[in-house]
């Protein structure tokens, strides 16, 4: 969402699938904001292995960052334009369990502070809030044993939970076009994935950066029983509805075998 004219076709695009009988559940990340509320303290930002240290401070400024700024934002937005939404957190309902994630560098695990992975999700709290016709908005806060909070991936949180709820599509918004078996030549775009090419072009080195977290994402989101998962470019003006409703897609899909 780089743009006031993006978002409000991001709330746009939900709002119609809303009305047409589709059940959307929101999963937003909001890392650049976070650096930059760390900035603006004066605080730095460091990562390792593509995973922000996140000491006790940290991580407080996360939680306000994305459940207290990002995710009523978009609660406001959707209900604007006629969406009744409502806004969650991971620590709510026990939505998200989580536990520490390591970095791994050099082969050594690493720990970062209060990164997390997904343990378990409990999807009772948006199953009601879908039958009461809402629409869930979740920040990616999840909660440990000790009732800590941990900051966690948001492709990974969102993977979890289209996983958990069986759902028809799991759709990832990026700022990359989509897959490409080798980035500089833009006739190698992969439409399509299936999950064994997905798998072997991580091990080939083909698929690797940024992009392979996303793809871990739609591997798991289908074992655990996801029909179809797309990667699409966010930077498309209504690109939702043109990878839902237009033969061609504007992105790439990866399915099952």
């Amino acid at each position: 969402m780089i743009s006031e004219d993006l978002k409000e076709k991001i709330m746009q695009d939900i709002s119609l699938m809303k009305y047409v009988g589709i059940r959307p559940v929101m999963i937003h990340g909001g890392g650049p904001g976070i650096t930059g509320f760390l900035k603006r303290l004066g605080k730095s930002t460091e990562f390792v292995s593509g995973l922000r240290v996140t000491d006790e401070e940290t991580v407080e400024i996360a939680e306000m960052v994305l459940d207290g700024k990002i995710n009523s934002e978009l609660v406001t937005r959707l209900n604007q334009v006629g969406v009744r939404a409502v806004g969650l957190s991971g620590k709510d309902a026990g939505l998200i369990k989580a536990k520490k994630k390591l970095a791994t560098v050099q082969d050594q695990q690493v720990d970062i502070g209060f990164v997390g992975e997904v343990v378990d999700v409990d999807i009772k709290i948006i199953e009601d809030l879908l039958n009461q016709n809402y629409v869930p908005i979740i920040a990616p806060i999840g909660v440990g044993e000790n009732g800590e909070s941990y900051n966690i991936n948001a492709d990974d949180v969102a993977a979890k939970i289209a996983g958990a709820m069986h759902a028809e599509k799991l759709l990832l918004l990026t700022d990359t076009e989509g897959v490409y078996k080798n980035f500089e030549d833009k006739q190698s775009f992969l439409s399509t994935l299936t999950a064994f090419d997905a798998r072997q072009y991580i091990r080939d080195g083909i698929i690797k950066g940024g992009m392979i977290p996303k793809i871990e994402a739609c591997l798991h989101a289908l074992e655990q029983g996801t029909n179809k998962t797309h990667i699409i470019d966010g930077r498309v003006p209504h690109s939702i509805l043109l990878e839902m409703f237009t033969s061609a897609g504007v992105g790439t899909q990866v399915i099952k075998e």
